[in-house]
């Protein structure tokens, strides 16, 4: 059953409400579920303010702990901290905050983000391997691209592999993608991954946690940010995973949430696809294109038209021989360059220089150690 919020009282101050909240999880040992007790027991952050230190018959414990902390929370200093950060707050009592979040037992009575939240928006989750191969990015990039289309929000944590792609589809489409992280938002890890932040909300989007400024990035954290993707979401597609995948642990929330989890197959050989395959078996939906996901649902407020027709694709222009034999080599499995030379009988300075132009023309992609697979999306 999911927790009760009561909107602000328009005669409250809601924005020292919000700030006070983001306060007291700067305390130690106080995260949102100790957030949403305090709020349950004293109705708000401005009430158990003033009246937690003066309770005296609170047990030992966290709660006495807080108590004895209130008088150190300082709005002020944390306002000004957000607005260095450019981070911005949202309350389950405001419309901003995500509907479908708002929903679960345990959505975070406060939210950071960057960038913007409109109301009403409903997403999609991607997730998957950081190490991912490049048949599982390319099909991550592929899916994003197709669901955003439909109107849906692409909703993954930012991180290596799957994650990235799935952002990068999104952003590609033109479309909306939010990313959850596992600290404060004033760090974003990987550092690679900064200036795909930086595109994120400079798009519209947005980049969301619960923990506050200061908090680093932990082991623990990552979980909790996992059922925050899942909350957010109608259905969360797993495009590859191993066996004891994080990836898994967010189909085992958006279970729990009452959401759809969707699972994209993979090679039979590929270790990173066993845990989508037992998904599979387990009866997750096949997504094997965008419509299988987006289909399932009905379009969304802002979806584009379907009526209206796409421009057609230039066709790709037709492969030299050469060419045309290389491609005929190559699938998703990595290729070493050795085995195109055997199959293809080029000689090496001819295969190299094929593959160079294949690659600057974008129609394969080269991964260490001179294996190749063909470029999809």
């Amino acid at each position: 059953m999911s927790m009760s919020f009561v909107p602000f009282d328009p005669s409250a101050d809601s924005e020292k409400e919000k700030l006070l909240r983001a306060c007291f999880l700067t305390f130690p040992g106080i995260g949102s579920g100790h957030l949403r007790q305090i709020i349950e027991i004293w109705g708000s952050a401005s009430a158990a303010q003033a009246r937690a230190p003066r309770d005296g018959k609170l047990p030992d414990g966290w709660l006495r702990d807080f108590a004895g902390c209130c008088k150190a929370a300082a709005p002020a200093q944390m306002a000004q901290i957000l607005s260095r950060e450019g981070i911005r707050l949202a309350a389950p009592e405001e419309s901003e905050y995500p509907l479908l979040l708002r929903e679960c037992p345990d959505a975070p009575p406060l939210l950071f983000y960057k960038g913007e939240l409109r109301a009403a928006q409903e997403g999609i989750g991607i997730v998957g391997a950081r190490k991912a191969t490049a048949y599982g990015k390319a099909a991550a990039e592929r899916l994003a691209r197709e669901i955003s289309g439909a109107g849906f929000v692409i909703v993954s944590g930012l991180a290596r592999g799957i994650d990235g792609a799935a952002h990068a589809g999104a952003l590609r489409s033109g479309g909306l993608t939010w990313a959850f992280m596992a600290g404060g938002l004033e760090y974003v890890y990987p550092p690679e991954h900064r200036e795909l932040a930086a595109k994120i909300t400079a798009s519209g989007g947005a980049l969301l946690s619960e923990f506050a400024p200061g908090t680093p990035w932990r082991p623990q954290h990552f979980p909790m940010r996992n059922r925050l993707i899942s909350g957010v979401s109608r259905g969360v597609v797993v495009v590859e995973a191993g066996e004891r995948s994080g990836s898994l642990i967010t189909a085992d929330f958006a279970l729990e949430q009452g959401r759809d989890v969707f699972a994209v197959p993979g090679p039979i050989f590929s270790e990173i696809s066993l845990g989508t395959h037992q998904l599979l078996r387990s009866g997750a939906l096949l997504a094997a294109c965008g419509e299988d996901v987006a289909g399932e649902y009905i379009k969304p407020a802002g979806a584009k038209a379907t009526g209206a027709k796409a421009a057609a694709p230039r066709p790709a222009p037709r492969p030299a021989a050469g060419h045309k034999e290389i491609l005929n080599c190559l699938s998703d499995t990595p290729l070493h360059i050795d085995e195109l030379r055997r199959q293809c009988r080029q000689s090496g300075p001819e295969i190299s220089l094929s593959l160079l132009e294949l690659e600057l023309g974008g129609r394969i992609l080269s991964l260490p150690g001179q294996h190749f697979v063909l470029a999809r999306g």
